[in-house]
């Protein structure tokens, strides 16, 4: 994905439907938006070509339905919006954000081990 290229929210949100169910067609995707938000089918349609244009999206239209999927990964996608989040609400502090979001989520007892192995794993790395 082109640095410059940010999804939106609604972008987002299709972008996780094509992440989770993999290649599907404008219907199936629209479908799945229906359930959580009021969306028509052509606005679903519109905003899925406006990504195939920006480049978030590939499309085979080799059969009469074409089917999309994320051109785009998750993990370089969640990065980059971290990144940002970072840089603009966080002064560039990571750990504020980190402090931030365990402050105000209450995380399972497995979520706080990973969290705790991961961090164990970070300073190793740097010693």
């Amino acid at each position: 994905m082109n640095k410059q290229v940010k999804p939106t929210e609604s972008e987002l949100e299709i972008l996780g439907i094509l992440w989770e169910r993999g290649a599907s067609t404008v219907r199936e995707v629209h479908e799945i938006l229906e359930q959580s938000k009021e969306a028509g089918y052509t606005t679903t349609l519109k905003l899925m070509q406006i990504m195939h244009e920006k480049g978030l999206l590939k499309r085979d239209a080799s059969a009469k339905t074409h089917i999309y999927e994320a051109s785009v990964s998750q993990e370089r996608t969640q990065q980059q919006l971290l990144n940002k989040m970072i840089d603009t609400v966080f002064n560039g502090s990571a750990t504020q954000l980190v402090m931030q979001a365990l402050g105000h989520h209450r995380s399972s007892p497995e979520e706080l081990d990973r969290i705790r192995q991961y961090l164990n794993e970070m300073e190793k790395k740097q010693s």
